[in-house]
């Protein structure tokens, strides 16, 4: 399936671009006009996707963040974001729920478990040492005519 309208943006794994990347998708996708609580929920999982970037991906440096939006026929969007940073050597347990290698009392662990609430789908693939791609799907739903 052909995509209908896409954008890839690249920007460095700073917490202050994580606002950003927020901003980016909302922008993007408010051509298709998407309900408050639709945009809401792509947002906070975008926020979740990054902030696992900075946090997890670059914990040591500043590292490149890439993030491409699709939108395809049925309003179906599609939102990757891919680092390069140092991987996740066991995706199931770092989807589980409380899980994190962050510090504990900084970090909730529940970073994927928000994605998944908000979205209709959360695909993550990762190689140890070479990134993080986190694909987030979710359909809009058709806004009812008037």
């Amino acid at each position: 399936m052909k995509a209908e309208n896409t954008t890839k943006i690249q920007f460095d794994s700073l917490s202050v671009n994580e606002a950003y990347a927020r901003g980016a998708a909302a922008a993007f996708l408010v051509r298709y006009d998407p309900t408050v609580p639709q945009l809401a929920d792509l947002k906070t999982a975008v926020s979740e996707a990054v902030t696992n970037c900075i946090v997890h991906a670059y914990p040591d440096r500043v590292g490149p963040i890439v993030m491409t939006l699709a939108v395809y026929p049925g309003r179906l969007v599609k939102i990757t974001v891919a680092d390069r940073g140092v991987g996740i050597p066991d995706i199931p347990k770092a989807m589980e729920p409380l899980f994190t290698t962050g510090n504990p009392e900084e970090r909730s662990g529940l970073g994927f478990a928000v994605m998944q609430s908000f979205m209709d789908k959360v695909r993550v693939s990762s190689t140890p040492g070479h990134g993080t791609r986190v694909t987030l799907t979710k359909r809009l739903e058709e806004k009812p005519s008037t």
